[in-house]
């Protein structure tokens, strides 16, 4: 077991070396206010204007001047090399739920790894931000009060199956599997329930983030 090293009564912003635009930034941060880079994400966030409140990863990536700026002792490696950056922080991180931001529009690799790793590790959730979309693991069960002709895809990260009203095209008695059925740009016609069995990922637009931080029951005050 893993003691975690970073302690929040409120969500944590962990922020990668990705696309990350300020207001993104600022946005997360504003509702999860400790900020935790992963590796090199402590270059971006300092290119941002931000110091992180930690770094923790391998540091292979991080600039010596990045890690100049942030105190020796909420610097911390993390040498083995069976998770990446972002499963390091995450299992260093005990708070109510994570923001992330700087996972996605770089390198495809580290995106499909954050993804994979949301599906498989629901503590703490994590809720990422990317320039067009607000993506999450679907709970067992999810009410999400949406606009009429809203965009809601869902990705399964294995086998999965689930009951939906609210949804344009149902997914009742579809057998999602990400080598087969996905299920991307369905549309909502009003409020959307999801019961889902398995691990799938809900994209929803950006705008949508209040939506979701209220439908997962996560602390933002």
């Amino acid at each position: 077991m893993i003691a975690p090293v970073v302690i929040a009564d409120r969500g944590v912003t962990v922020i990668g070396g990705g696309a990350v635009a300020k207001p993104d930034l600022l946005t997360a941060l504003a509702i999860a206010p400790t900020l935790v880079a992963a590796d090199g994400g402590a270059d971006r966030a300092l290119a941002l204007g931000r110091r992180p409140d930690w770094v923790i990863g391998d540091l292979d990536s991080i600039s010596s001047g990045a890690e100049s700026m942030v105190p020796a002792d909420r610097v911390v490696r993390v040498a083995e090399q069976d998770s990446t950056d972002f499963g390091k922080c995450l299992g260093r991180i005990a708070a109510p739920f994570v923001l992330a931001v700087g996972f996605t529009g770089l390198r495809v690799d580290h995106t499909l790894a954050a993804l994979s790793l949301m599906a498989r590790a629901p503590r703490p959730p994590v809720v990422m931000l990317s320039r067009d979309d607000v993506i999450f693991r679907a709970p067992s069960r999810t009410t999400l009060p949406l606009m009429p002709g809203t965009r809601v895809s869902l990705f399964p990260m294995g086998p999965a199956r689930g009951v939906s009203t609210g949804l344009e095209w149902p997914i009742e008695g579809i057998e999602f599997d990400p080598a087969g059925r996905v299920g991307t740009s369905n549309m909502a016609t009003g409020l959307v329930t999801l019961r889902i069995e398995g691990r799938m990922l809900v994209m929803l637009p950006r705008n949508a983030l209040a939506t979701v931080l209220t439908a997962l029951r996560l602390p933002t005050g």
